[in-house]
């Protein structure tokens, strides 16, 4: 092959660098796309305040984020919302991993009636849906355990989400080649020994994922708190239009919170599991 024939630029050679280039530039173009549904949704609420002669009052909103007093800084309702979120889907994805563990651990156990129960008490948790599974764990099971409102969420929030979370896990365990715990096995090792330094190392990699887009899930989840008036973002936020009819306004601000979260935790696990990748 001659030199001025290797730089003729084939067709082959042109898709090559194209999509070459195209996948450099994957991560600014889902950028572009998450900016460009915004704009769209932006717009599409523009035209439909101007056809119910909407008046805009976006200078109001700042305040309930924060107020420069002179006193210093004061804290807005919608900062409040947002701790109080934040503090709710901590402790509920603890107890969904918890919960998920033992519901795992005991599908994958050798006891029938351990993998009985875990599948009957799967099975009862995905097939209810969420809001009248919080209603039964507020309305029927509060007055008897004597749950407050905070209490019933996180407990309802954290054992839906364990019931998935122990699907991830137990399919992550499941991924681990045989020939793993037959090496465990083979250098005197225990099953809980195999677990903590063969089995659940391995598995981490491939239940990250998933359990990064439960947490995503269970972050949104937790707007189902309001309906029982626990007081989190969506409910502050739904405080704050009762107060001030800012409808278009408040609601936006809330939905722009919640894509600044869970954009943010997304990121976040990605960059780990790279991490995890390069090190591996």
């Amino acid at each position: 092959m001659t030199k001025e024939s290797s730089r003729t630029l084939t067709p082959a050679k042109f898709s090559k660098f194209f999509f070459m280039r195209l996948l450099s530039k994957t991560k600014w173009l889902q950028v572009g796309v998450y900016l460009a549904i915004l704009a769209i949704c932006c717009y599409a609420a523009y035209v439909g305040s101007t056809r119910m002669g909407y008046n805009w009052q976006w200078y109001n909103v700042p305040k309930y984020f924060f107020v420069v007093t002179a006193d210093g800084i004061k804290v807005g309702s919608l900062i409040w919302g947002i701790g109080a979120t934040a503090v709710i889907c901590f402790y509920a994805f603890l107890l969904a991993l918890a919960t998920g563990t033992m519901i795992a651990m005991l599908r994958l156990s050798d006891l029938i009636v351990g993998r009985a129960i875990a599948l009957c008490t799967l099975e009862f948790i995905r097939n209810i849906p969420l809001l009248v599974l919080l209603y039964l764990f507020y309305f029927v099971l509060g007055p008897v355990f004597g749950w407050e409102r905070f209490s019933a969420a996180v407990l309802c929030l954290g054992i839906f989400h364990g019931a998935l979370v122990s699907e991830i896990i137990r399919a992550g365990i499941n991924s681990v080649p045989l020939g793993q715990w037959e090496a465990a096995k083979s250098i005197g090792m225990s099953q809980l020994q195999a677990y903590r330094y063969i089995i659940v190392p391995q598995a981490f990699r491939f239940m990250l994922p998933p359990l990064t887009g439960e947490a995503i899930q269970l972050v949104k989840s937790s707007a189902i708190a309001s309906v029982i008036g626990v007081a989190e973002l969506t409910t502050l936020g739904r405080n704050i239009i009762s107060e001030t009819y800012m409808s278009f306004e408040i609601w936006l601000a809330v939905a722009a919170i919640y894509f600044s979260i869970t954009f943010t935790l997304s990121m976040s696990v990605n960059s780990l599991e790279r991490r995890l990748k390069r090190n591996s």
